[in-house]
């Protein structure tokens, strides 16, 4: 648990499976909210596996803890759409509002950027105004809103697509 350690004592790691159980606990708390995904229950593991890509899966620690993690999912299959992903990012309730996110968010930024990724987009619920504003700092762009692009246990749920272009890849 966080308690009254800072930012200063979260460690940047790479995902290993070991960790599904604290990233599963934290996936179920955004669940939960009501306000950060459309998943109604969390995958098996096997499941996540599959769909996330291999590289740019990161966990914040303090000390042995998961307290939060980011992942990219591919938005295309196709080849020219490879430095395209979407970001998910989520932290443990307790991590939040305190830099947490910030920290883990410039570490897959420049994660990605290392893979060769030249663009993240997320899709964010209106009111996960939290997540808006963490995606606003790092350099997301709002391209738009998907109006009723889905229904979250039977309610029509807008969301808004956030993407930022990175400075150092794909400029050619």
């Amino acid at each position: 648990m966080l308690m009254s350690r800072d930012v200063n004592d979260i460690v940047m790691d790479q995902m290993v499976a070991s960790d599904w159980p604290e990233i599963r606990s934290i996936y179920l708390e955004g669940i939960e909210t009501g306000n950060a995904t459309f998943d109604t229950e969390v995958p098996s593991w096997e499941e996540w596996d599959q769909k996330y890509l291999q590289d740019c899966r990161l966990v914040a620690k303090i000390g042995k803890d998961v307290i939060g993690w980011a992942a990219l999912l591919p938005t295309s299959s196709k080849k020219a759409f490879a430095g395209a992903a979407e970001l998910s990012i989520y932290l443990s309730k307790a991590s939040t509002g305190k830099g947490i996110g910030t920290k883990l968010m410039t570490y897959m930024i420049a994660e990605s950027e290392a893979k060769g990724f030249w663009t993240l987009q997320s899709g964010i619920f209106p009111e996960n105004k939290g997540s808006i504003r963490l995606h606003e700092n790092a350099g997301f762009v709002e391209v738009g809103v998907r109006e009723r692009i889905g229904k979250l246990n039977g309610v029509w749920r807008d969301v808004v697509l956030l993407e930022r272009r990175s400075r150092v890849v794909g400029l050619d």
